[in-house]
């Protein structure tokens, strides 16, 4: 089975941010996500890599969730406020989920 019209999201967030956003996503209606560990990247402030000694801001998450459009739109209308204010970075796209009964 096929289930069309889902919304992919993916909430790159730094480790002492997760339980906002983890309450942001149960506040919105989000019930079931997957919580990806990073291993390094190259941003705007140029490359990183995740201090796995320390655990500190440096350490990178990403939330990954499939939702309907109603709970997508929720949950990223609650996470716009703190965008620009924490760095986020929240990519959305449509998806079909596969799945079978």
């Amino acid at each position: 089975m096929i289930e069309r019209n889902s919304i992919r999201i993916e909430v790159f967030v730094d480790r002492p941010l997760l339980r906002r956003i983890r309450d942001l996503a149960a506040e919105a209606g989000v019930a079931e996500y997957t919580l990806l560990p990073t291993l390094g990247g190259e941003g705007e402030q140029g490359r990183w890599h995740d201090d796995q000694v320390t655990g500190g801001a440096g350490s990178k998450v990403i939330l990954l969730t499939y939702q309907n459009r109603e709970i997508a739109g929720r949950f990223i209308t609650s996470l716009k406020p703190i965008i620009d204010e924490y760095g986020l970075f929240v990519a959305s796209s449509n998806a079909d989920v596969v799945f079978d009964l």
